[in-house]
C-alpha cells in the first residue's frame, strides 16, 4: 500500500436515518458495502455511526450535534468540496444518473465531457444535507497514481 493512501473518510450529517438509506443505495451501487460498526467503537467515539468498506477504504457517517444539525452546508465555504468516486467506463456513469434521478436524489451537473483530462466524464450529485459527490470515468487515469517508494 502507498504511503499517504486514504485509510477512511469520516462524514457528519443532520439526520443519520435519512442519510444511512441514501447512501446504503448509492454506495452499493457503486460498490461499496455496508459494515457493523462494533458498539465498543461507537461508544469510545461517544456517537452513532454508520460504515460502508470499499476498494482499500472506509466511509462512515455520523450525526452532527445540536445547533450545527441546523447549519446548511456551504461547498464553497472552507472545508468539504467534494468527493469523487471512479466509474469502470461512460456507461457507469450514465447507469448511477438514472439511478439517483429515480431515487429523487439531488443531480448538480448532468454526464457530460469536461476538459480535466482526455476523456474525462463525470456527473455530479449531492447528498441529503448538500455535501457533493462526482462520479468520473477518466481513461489512462492510472498513470498517475503513485507506488509507493523503495
Amino acid at each position: 500500500m502507498a504511503r499517504g493512501s486514504i485509510s477512511h473518510i469520516a462524514l457528519t450529517v443532520s439526520d443519520l436515518e435519512r442519510s444511512t438509506a441514501f447512501y446504503n443505495k448509492v454506495f452499493e451501487f457503486i460498490g461499496f458495502k455496508s459494515v457493523e460498526v462494533p458498539e465498543s467503537s461507537q461508544q469510545a467515539m461517544k456517537t452513532r455511526l454508520k460504515a460502508w468498506v470499499g476498494p482499500g477504504y472506509s466511509i462512515s457517517i455520523r450525526p452532527s450535534k445540536g445547533e450545527f444539525a441546523l447549519r446548511v452546508h456551504d461547498r464553497n465555504a472552507p472545508g468539504f468540496n467534494h468527493l469523487a468516486f471512479t466509474a469502470e467506463n461512460r456507461s457507469d456513469v450514465e447507469k448511477l444518473y438514472e439511478f439517483l434521478k429515480q431515487m429523487g436524489a439531488t443531480i448538480l451537473d448532468a454526464p457530460a465531457e469536461y476538459p480535466y483530462s482526455p476523456g474525462y466524464f463525470a456527473m455530479y450529485f449531492a447528498d441529503p444535507d448538500g455535501l457533493k459527490f462526482e462520479y468520473a470515468y477518466a481513461p489512462g487515469y492510472d498513470r498517475y497514481r503513485t507506488e509507493p517508494s523503495e
